[in-house]
């Protein structure tokens, strides 16, 4: 009797001991109460990718009272009765254990809710584990009510189809709502906990064993009273809502994705909330101008385009700097994208940037530069020349841009100061980090900075917004869980004045009208832009807009080597890459309202505006194959190239390198052009 007292005594003594030493944790497992992000497309319905653990967490309150009964019927009839532990069930358990048989049941609802809930308890099979299991249910059912441990279960099991959490099952299985469900189904999301990976969409055997675990938990409602006998009786096996393929990423999807995904790590959001967080997102991007990018460029290009040619389209809301529609390319050939990551020289579209900066500082469409060739720079140890070294005299700026007359640009820079047009780029949404290097050189006007084509659209809806350039971005708005919804408030930029930008957009209209940008023009509204093509039509551009959308397209080879397509000859900014922009303009500017652009300086002063030149500068050697018709595009229903490396001409997310231009000339000799009339070297037609 005293052994047997002693030994009871020490027991109690350690079991204090094991009480006292094993609290409640006070952190939960991450995949516990993970919650997966959804991100939609700009309509906020359309749902364009899914991140993490497919959970919705609910209040207890919308679970059915039925639902509940049949959790509790299935897995812990005495759940509101006992004290967190089955003492019937963890002996079982614990003999299987000691016995070296398979673990058996018999867990309640709070040692299973302990077990998957909190932190530093693993699922191994051992006697530790379990007595500190049993040790926290008890304490949780001290401290806890029996509806949050409810709650919590319901929201943390797992039920098969990739769905935790009751709300998430109720949606793989049914389609529907917890709170939608019927007594049927709630009984079959219950029956589901025991074998979640059998019963998750069942045939042949297994759809005869998850019927009769289905009729055990509507027997077991009616033994515990939730359902009468005849409410039992009447219960039918609900059909089963086929399984979801695992959600893909098409098409665009996964740079779209890459894209959102850095903008809200950028503005704060870290990849576990993204993960985890269960965020709503909803981007900029709307489905069918996305569609219509994609259309634009795989129904323009030749079919012969070589596969190392890569196209780039992005697509600005000049309003908001909302990025409405991106083509990148084929993400399954490349990882990286040809509209935000892909950077290359930007050529003659730099020019407006240049002609910006003089008009808000004093100069107007009617001042008067130099357009001689060739031209001698004292910062530049070369002449800088023109296309065919063809000389203009004395032009205005209108002149000046609808013929992007290299010399008349150099010129315009040295007046107004590289720094002022260094500005003007960077508070039009360029990098600084992109324009430093190259911003003491003579040629910098000409565009020998790279750029991405969603910048470059950026800049130029500046000019269409009035000056102003709102912030490019792809997120519109996030939401967390249960709290309001956090609206992306894009930063806004001054840039120019608004008559500034009125002018600029003027001289850039002229460019559409009658200079290297004709095949660019829609047939029912007002469009100004400009074509670029450097060095050996190593980039070719063509940057446009309307009042409402900035687009720009660019195309390159990912070897740096010449724009070439067989039977189109080597490129420029006025060829395809227009009729890509005019193909994708023409969609998206369907049944929108024709809006004019504003009225320039002096509108009407024809003794000193006159007609604009008609005299253009177009391909010298036009290649047979090319259409007459200007309002024509080459064969449709042709194939996007494929792309297999990143280009060479600047990797993304990387600068030039500062050791020498795309001439093979040091950055520190400004006097060699790499953008000629169009963006070319002087050496070459123009497009």
């Amino acid at each position: 009797m005293i052994v047997f007292g002693a030994g009871i005594v020490v027991a109690i003594g350690l079991f204090a001991v094991a009480w006292a030493m094993t609290p409640i944790p006070d952190s939960t497992q991450k995949e516990a109460t993970a919650q997966g992000s959804v991100i939609y497309y700009r309509d906020g319905k359309t749902v364009l990718a899914k991140k993490g653990i497919d959970r919705r967490t609910v209040p207890l309150a919308k679970v059915p009272q039925h639902v509940r009964d049949a959790v509790i019927a299935a897995e812990n009839r005495s759940f509101y009765e006992d004290g967190g532990v089955s003492v019937k069930g963890t002996v079982r358990a614990v003999w299987s254990t000691v016995s070296g048989q398979q673990l058996q049941g018999g867990s309640t609802i709070t040692q299973q809710l302990v077990r998957n809930y909190y932190s530093g308890l693993s699922q191994e099979r051992s006697i530790a584990r379990k007595f500190k299991e049993i040790m926290i249910s008890i304490k949780v059912d001290q401290s806890k009510s029996k509806d949050w441990v409810l709650e919590q279960y319901l929201n943390t099991i797992y039920f098969g189809r990739g769905a935790n959490g009751v709300q998430a099952a109720a949606q793989a299985y049914f389609g529907k709502n917890v709170d939608k469900l019927s007594v049927a189904e709630g009984a079959y999301l219950a029956a589901v906990i025991q074998q979640p990976s059998r019963f998750a969409d069942p045939k042949g055997a297994d759809l005869a064993a998850a019927e009769a675990r289905w009729r055990a938990v509507i027997d077991a409602m009616r033994q515990t009273g939730s359902l009468t006998a005849e409410q039992a009786a009447a219960q039918t096996f609900p059909p089963l809502k086929a399984p979801k393929r695992p959600f893909e990423l098409k098409g665009q999807a996964q740079y779209m994705l890459d894209q959102v995904t850095a903008e809200l790590n950028r503005r704060g959001y870290t990849d576990e909330d993204i993960n985890g967080g269960g965020l709503r997102v909803v981007t900029t991007f709307d489905k069918k101008l996305m569609q219509a990018a994609e259309s634009a460029v795989k129904n323009t290009l030749p079919e012969a385009t070589p596969k190392k040619v890569r196209t780039g389209l992005a697509a600005v809301d000049p309003a908001t700097g909302e990025v409405v529609a991106f083509y990148g390319g084929r993400p399954d050939r490349s990882e990286y994208d040809n509209a935000f990551s892909a950077k290359v020289m930007a050529g003659s579209t730099f020019k407006p940037y240049t002609l910006a900066a003089a008009l808000n500082n004093g100069f107007d469409l009617s001042t008067r530069v130099n357009g001689n060739s060739p031209m001698r720079v004292a910062s530049a140890t070369k002449p800088i020349p023109n296309d065919s070294d063809r000389s203009y005299g004395e032009i205005n700026l209108i002149s000046a841009t609808q013929n992007s007359v290299n010399t008349a640009f150099v010129d315009l820079g040295q007046k107004v100061g590289l720094d002022k047009v260094a500005a003007t780029a960077e508070a039009a949404g360029i990098p600084e980090a992109q324009l430093k290097q190259h911003e003491s050189a003579a040629t910098f006007p000409l565009g020998v900075a790279s750029v991405s084509a969603v910048q470059n659209a950026s800049g130029f809806s500046t000019f269409a917004n009035g000056g102003v350039h709102m912030e490019a971005h792809v997120v519109k708005s996030v939401a967390r869980p249960n709290s309001k919804k956090n609206v992306v408030d894009p930063t806004s930029t001054q840039v120019v004045s608004e008559q500034a930008a009125a002018d600029t957009t003027y001289a850039m209209q002229q460019v559409v009208k009658y200079g290297t940008g004709t095949a660019a023009r829609l047939y029912d509204r007002p469009v100004a832009g400009k074509t670029g093509t450097t060095d050996s039509s190593k980039a070719v551009w063509f940057n446009g807009f309307t009042p409402q959308l900035a687009v720009a397209v660019d195309m390159f080879r990912d070897d740096n080597k010449p724009v070439e397509i067989p039977g189109y000859g080597v490129q420029f900014g006025g060829q395809l890459p227009a009729q890509v922009w005019r193909a994708f303009m023409t969609e998206a500017m369907a049944n929108k309202p024709v809006m004019e652009f504003p009225e320039p300086s002096d509108y009407g002063y024809g003794s000193e505006w006159g007609r604009p030149d008609q005299q253009q500068d177009t391909p010298q050697d036009t290649p047979q194959t090319q259409q007459s018709d200007p309002w024509a595009t080459p064969t449709p229903d042709t194939p996007e190239p494929s792309v297999t490396e990143a280009p060479t001409t600047q990797e993304p997310e990387t600068q030039d390198p500062p050791q020498q231009n795309d001439t093979g000339q040091p950055t520190g000799d400004p006097a060699v052009p790499t953008a000629g009339p169009d963006g070319n070297d002087g050496r070459s037609p123009i497009g």
